[in-house]
């Protein structure tokens, strides 16, 4: 990608940060998907498909977004899908994701399934506050089994909703600040942070943001800034309750440039959280969006995950993010660790074995055991078309090495079934235990798109 495609893409990310302003439509909030609505709701127009799964080899994917027989619903797509886990009950979880009811509008609303049954069922009541956009959802699970979505309204206000059911009932929302692509974490650690809720988000001009809750969503810090501005990451929390934000550094994308900040203090609720280190880290390829296969969308946000295991490894943090490497290869799954709480890292891994293609939309997460889990979409079979599989690995060793990666779903066209937005969203979400691992996933098995739950790892339910 030289000359004019390299201008031409840098433009497209300055404009996701709103460094330019478009003076037709006011400034850009998302670049690429403005998270605001486009386009009025349009009503579904029925009707009703085949069994919502598929199968490869011994992994069976299930439908999520599926009539009350389990049906897939013609004609509606969903994606940007996020998962949480009662870490009490494991076969309690919910899924969250952007549903669209009607292709032939980019409106969204907040979906939302739960399940008792270790994802084997799940039950798809409807919306979030039916009829009015929301956008960005992200689901966590606190060490009672609480579960908390955090949803984007088209005021770029984020809300709360909280169940103490296992997601079969909601109550709220209560506001929470917020702003475009925002992520959240809970501490389930032992440490005086036990239980809190962290959340960053970007705001228009490419800031990066931060707010806390000590009482379980009902009252929030008012929000601080993170330094460098670690833009489309996400977070996680060490052993000790301390608080890691990552991404990319806004407003520059060039030379594989990342952020990684620290708050040691955030866990004090005494306090107002400080972010103690910062770290500017290359990964060895740039973030990429705004390109097939993801065209108005990012390739793959980047990821955060701790070791929390009590074993040897216990506190190393590991970053993980699909990339543009140099070269020709369009883009890989890279991973960087620090052993020292943030201080030094180490050069870039390259999780997948094969290079050929996109390994696109790379998710992490780590088992309480410290066990890596990683999975990416993957056009190895299809370098230069628009067909995609769903591929897994895991590390035992903290990156060393990792296990050969294997396919997890059926090959698919990931270029159908956009809602009226030429995207399959943003990201995908997953949940690691010391047995595997619970992931939440887009793909157009169906013809269009659709959320599926995946059980991954050692031992399939």
């Amino acid at each position: 990608m030289a000359g004019g495609g390299v201008v031409m893409r840098k433009f497209c990310w300055m404009l996701i940060l709103g460094v330019f302003t478009l003076p037709s439509f006011g400034q850009v909030v998302d670049g690429f998907t403005l998270e605001r609505p486009g386009d009025p709701y349009k009503k579904p127009e029925g009707g009703f498909g085949i069994s919502g799964y598929v199968q490869r080899g011994r992994f069976r994917s299930i439908q999520v977004n599926t009539t009350a027989n389990g049906l897939n619903i013609v004609g509606d797509a969903a994606n940007e899908p996020s998962i949480c886990v009662d870490p009490n009950r494991p076969a309690v979880m919910a899924i969250g994701w952007r549903q669209f009811d009607n292709i032939a509008s980019n409106f969204r609303q907040a979906g939302y399934a739960y399940s008792n049954t270790y994802g084997f069922k799940w039950t798809f009541p409807g919306v979030f506050t039916p009829g009015v956009f929301r956008s960005d959802p992200v689901l966590e699970s606190d060490t009672f089994g609480n579960f908390y979505y955090n949803s984007l309204q088209q005021s770029f206000i984020c809300d709360i909703f909280k169940s103490t059911d296992g997601g079969v009932n909601w109550t709220g929302p209560t506001s929470a600040f917020g702003g475009d692509k925002a992520w959240m974490t809970i501490d389930r650690t032992n440490s005086t942070g036990s239980n809190f809720i962290y959340c960053s988000w970007s705001t228009a001009t490419g800031n990066q943001i931060f707010t806390r809750s000590t009482n379980g969503g009902t009252s929030w810090l008012t929000p601080i800034p993170i330094p460098n501005n670690p833009v489309f990451g996400t977070l996680d929390v060490g052993p000790n309750g301390e608080v890691y934000v990552v991404g990319i550094n806004s407003p520059s994308f060039s030379n594989g440039t990342f952020v990684f900040s620290r708050s040691s203090n955030a866990k004090n609720s005494a306090l107002t959280p400080t972010f103690d280190l910062t770290r500017i880290i290359n990964m060895g390829g740039n973030m990429t969006g705004g390109i097939s296969p993801n065209p108005v969308g990012l390739l793959g946000q980047c990821w955060v995950a701790v070791d929390r295991s009590g074993g040897p490894r216990n506190g190393w943090i590991y970053m993980l993010c699909s990339v543009d490497p140099p070269g020709a290869d369009p883009m890989d799954v890279h991973m960087i660790r620090s052993t020292d709480g943030g201080n030094t890292w180490s050069s870039p891994i390259r999780v997948n074995d094969v290079q050929a293609g996109f390994q696109w939309f790379g998710t992490m997460s780590v088992a309480p055991n410290g066990r890596i889990d990683v999975v990416w979409l993957d056009t190895r079979t299809n370098p230069l078309g628009n067909f995609s599989e769903l591929y897994t690995t895991y590390s035992v060793d903290g990156g060393n090495t990792w296990r050969t990666s294997v396919p997890a779903g059926p090959l698919f066209n990931h270029t159908l079934g956009y809602p009226n937005q030429n995207k399959m969203g943003d990201y995908f979400d997953m949940v690691s235990d010391n047995e595997g691992a619970d992931l939440a996933y887009a793909a157009t098995y169906n013809g269009e798109q659709d959320v599926y739950y995946l059980r991954l790892g050692l031992r399939l339910r």
